[in-house]
């Protein structure tokens, strides 16, 4: 675990596909983008702790003493 986390070859190939897509947008376009991608983390970051409360069976327990 002391080793940083590093991007697999392909995950770097993509990033370079991202950057070259991001430089051809206007500013605009990168401002819209950018706001949908932070939505989507949000998102995702919440079916996360969504998942691990079901696996971890903290979610129907709450659900019991305060539903």
């Amino acid at each position: 675990m002391n080793q940083p986390a590093q991007l697999t070859l392909e995950q770097q190939f993509s990033l370079r596909s991202f950057e070259t897509q991001v430089d051809r947008m206007s500013r605009e376009q990168a401002q819209e983008f950018l706001i949908k991608l932070y939505e989507q983390m949000m998102l995702r970051e919440s079916m996360y702790k969504h998942f691990i409360k079901q696996e971890w069976g903290i979610e129907s327990a709450y659900k019991t003493d305060n539903g």
